[in-house]
């Protein structure tokens, strides 16, 4: 079974991707029951659907996860990414990752 690519976005991309299965490097702003509020690479805040046996999160994390709205992702799984992040260097490589000039060399299936 081939493993179906999960791109790197920010919260501006979210829109693009509902239903798909993304990556989200963030911040960690706060929790709230099964649910965390996240500071995606841009800048923007991002709802995190959080598994019931859920790990414990470092300040910094990427979620890797299905996007079900504009704002919102259902977490998959979580690496934790430690204590700093430049996030303008995350958010520069995301949106390097969807120049027109990259991305389908990256995210389309061969021939």
């Amino acid at each position: 079974m081939e493993a179906l690519p999960s791109p790197r976005v920010n919260s501006a991309k979210l829109p693009q991707f509902v239903g798909k299965t993304v990556r989200l490097t963030c911040k960690v702003l706060r929790f709230s029951a099964d649910t965390a509020t996240v500071l995606a690479c841009d800048g923007g805040e991002v709802i995190v659907h959080l598994p019931r046996d859920s790990p414990a999160l470092d300040t910094f994390v990427e979620v890797v996860g299905n996007v079900l709205d504009a704002t919102t992702i259902k977490m998959l799984s979580c690496i934790n990414m430690g204590q700093d992040i430049d996030l303008k260097l995350v958010n520069d490589t995301v949106e390097l990752i969807h120049d027109p000039r990259f991305y389908s060399r990256m995210f389309q299936p061969a021939s």
